[in-house]
């Protein structure tokens, strides 16, 4: 047996883990990474970036679709899955090249594979080979999908989106169960690319999104290109000879659909009860999370800190990179703590239009004594927006009355991901509503419909008199 004795140990090497490492490595060089699977953040390898490769693959096949509202005759439109999945694949290759490339050149003795758990609380057990001792140590273990256990009785036919960057060409038939971000981006996609989707959602609960008004838009735009069940009750999902056999109620109704796949978009997992947390005195809480400060990254007054996605409060590639920092600065910093403010929330879904939220939701404001008006936008007659045919969707901001402060945003439209910045940078640096709308807005562009919703918010926070300026032809939401 092994023993390794160092100041900082790092559990995981995804982004959480290696900003992490690069932020200890400012105070000591006495640290080691243990890692259980293979290099590459999941953000490469089946996250952010092959997703988004196989979104813009649906993009591309959209615009031929939409082309002859331009007047422009597309004489036919052949989609080839497997040239599409052979520049998803290539492309996901390039960018986990980045991350081990990264890795490869740290240091020999900063790596250790291996499955890591504690043994005690500054002692973790790698494997059966090594024994680290550390004076500091950092969790970044990360998630894993989360998928009812029955299903696995599917095989081959079950699949999570890790899957899916692995194929060779499009199936004819998928079942995306679960509306979250991955199931509606992926769904989506698919089914501008052929595939025959249908997507399964519990509730008529799509994503991240909390504002009804939102949530419904959201629901009908979905349900406008493809199959959406929103509230169904899967009972029995079964093998068959062409696939899958799924068994579900909806609306009152027993109903079946066979498909070739089913695509488990139900959720993710924490890796923290993998680590015997126990045998480190740490308790955990009834979602087997541990208490610890967001802004240091700290688990209770111990030598043990957390980040990334295994705590299941930032699920997100730059608030796990923030996490990383910080509880990365201040295990190496030790035990000289410091507090790290968070920056303004902001989650972009890439669907089409895409979906953003900033800043305080609609949910977190109406269950807090914040008293709060609401401004809102429809793109259906935004002047930009029907200029380029993108023209659907809702935008809502809040603001808070007395003070006229901006104090977030929840929209599904055309730019969500440049306008959700816009928005998220205002409640960063703590504007008004009056100060957004005293800043430039140019003339023909999209975010002349924020500037619509922000007046709005304006004159319901009474915070007038804003003066109504109006683009006599760009139409009620320019």
């Amino acid at each position: 047996m092994n023993v390794r004795e160092v100041d900082v140990a790092i559990i995981g090497a995804g982004t959480s883990g290696m900003t992490a490492y690069r932020a200890v490595r400012e105070h000591t060089d006495s640290v080691v990474v243990i890692e259980s699977g293979v290099y590459g953040t999941t953000c490469a390898r089946v996250g952010c970036m092959p997703s988004k490769l196989l979104i813009a693959a649906a993009e591309v096949s959209h615009q031929i679709d939409l082309a002859p509202e331009f007047g422009v005759d597309v004489a036919s439109k052949h989609i080839d899955g497997g040239r599409v999945m052979q520049r998803v694949k290539s492309e996901r290759d390039r960018f986990v090249g980045f991350v081990e490339e990264a890795v490869e050149n740290w240091p020999a003795e900063h790596k250790l594979k291996g499955k890591a758990t504690f043994t005690g609380p500054n002692e973790l057990q790698v494997d059966d080979h090594t024994l680290v001792r550390a004076q500091r140590i950092v969790i970044a273990a990360g998630s894993r999908p989360a998928v009812p256990p029955p299903w696995y009785e599917l095989g081959d036919r079950l699949l999570i989106n890790d899957d899916v960057f692995e194929w060779d060409t499009l199936p004819a038939r998928v079942a995306v169960i679960g509306t979250g971000v991955i199931g509606m981006e992926i769904s989506q996609a698919l089914s501008r690319l052929g595939v025959s989707t249908t997507l399964f959602g519990v509730g008529n609960q799509f994503g991240p999104v909390s504002d009804p008004a939102i949530n419904a838009e959201v629901g009908a735009l979905l349900d406008a290109e493809m199959a959406v069940e929103p509230d169904a009750f899967v009972e029995k999902v079964e093998r068959t000879e062409q696939g899958v056999m799924i068994h579900y109620k909806s609306n009152g109704k027993r109903q079946s659909l066979e498909v070739d796949y089913l695509l488990a978009a139900t959720g993710r997992r924490s890796n923290l009860d993998q680590l015997n947390l126990a045998a480190a005195g740490i308790q955990l809480d009834e979602f087997g999370v541990p208490d610890f400060d967001d802004a240091t990254g700290q688990i209770e007054d111990s030598t043990i800190f957390i980040a990334g996605d295994v705590s299941n409060a930032h699920p997100l590639l730059h608030e796990a990179a923030d996490d990383g920092r910080i509880a990365g600065d201040n295990a190496g910093r030790y035990p000289d703590v410091r507090v790290r403010p968070r920056r303004a929330a902001l989650s972009v879904v890439f669907t089409d239009p895409q979906i953003a939220l900033v800043g305080a939701s609609f949910k977190e404001l109406t269950e807090s004594e914040t008293e709060f008006a609401v401004g809102e936008v429809s793109f259906v007659d935004q002047g930009r927006s029907r200029v380029m045919l993108r023209n659907k969707g809702l935008l809502r901001v809040y603001g808070e009355k007395r003070t006229g402060r901006f104090l977030g945003a929840e929209m599904i439209g055309p730019a969500a991901e440049h306008i959700g910045h816009l928005l998220s940078w205002s409640v960063q640096h703590g504007l008004t509503v009056q100060q957004m709308l005293d800043s430039p807005f140019y003339h023909p562009v999209i975010e002349e419909g924020l500037r619509t919703a922000l007046r709005k918010l304006n004159r319901e926070l009474h915070m007038g008199p804003v003066p109504v300026e109006r683009c006599l032809d760009c139409g009620p939401g320019a």
